[in-house]
């Protein structure tokens, strides 16, 4: 019996040992992708701005409004220790976010100038005489406009325009990457720690096994029977 579990713990030993490599495997490759996107931050040279006091932004009322569209109305959780003034490119999934939320903020509260160069009849009969008009987006998202007006249609497409929009494509795939790479990182950490109770738990039981077999072989002496 003694054996048979001194062999059950070098089993978990072993497994305690497969679980490390594969924590160490996980590790490495996370460190392959966030250098990899450092280089791919780095490239593009795209930065946060602060002000002199460590702050995001040149406005402190233009930052608050962008930090509260993405915590507020997005629901994303900001973490503020990956906003770090003294490293401003952004490389991790708040300030992808940030950057996110910035381009949507100037998009959602600003004012575009729609040319129509000849009347336009909509179905119901209204006729909107040609002219340039300034249309105010007034918060609307791509999907919200109403595209059967012919200025709200058109002001939609100059609003979001597809440089916008494929900025904001672009910066969504550098979010998940970020926070894919923070979710293998816990992995390899679990790995690891799963890794080493098993091998605590499997030297702990040879180790008990092995005290249990040295107890084992210590004889007993019983006292000699006197005749009567």
């Amino acid at each position: 019996m003694i054996s048979r579990l001194k062999w059950v713990g070098v089993a978990i030993t072993v497994f305690g040992l497969l679980f490390i490599v594969a924590g160490g495997y996980a590790y490495m490759k996370v460190q392959d992708g966030q250098r990899s996107l450092n280089a791919f931050s780095a490239a593009q040279s795209v930065k946060l701005t602060y002000n002199d006091q460590g702050q995001l932004g040149t406005d402190p009322e233009e930052a608050a409004g962008i930090m509260s569209l993405l915590a507020n109305d997005w629901g994303y959780s900001v973490d503020p220790s990956e906003l770090n003034p003294n490293d401003p490119i952004i490389n991790t999934a708040s300030e992808y976010m940030y950057q996110m939320a910035t381009i949507s903020y100037h998009t959602l509260h600003s004012t575009v100038k729609v040319t129509l160069p000849a009347d336009v009849t909509t179905s119901d009969g209204t006729v909107v005489k040609a002219g340039t008009y300034d249309f105010p987006v007034n918060g609307k998202y791509y999907a919200n406009f109403n595209r059967t007006d012919p200025i709200e249609g058109a002001a939609r497409t100059i609003a979001w325009s597809p440089l916008a929009l494929s900025l904001i494509g672009e910066l969504g795939v550098g979010a998940a990457t970020a926070s894919s790479l923070q979710m293998g990182l816990g992995l390899a950490a679990l790995f690891g720690g799963v890794g080493f109770t098993f091998i605590l738990a499997g030297l702990g039981l040879v180790w008990a096994t092995r005290a249990a077999s040295e107890t084992a072989k210590v004889p007993v002496l019983r006292p000699a029977i006197q005749p009567a």
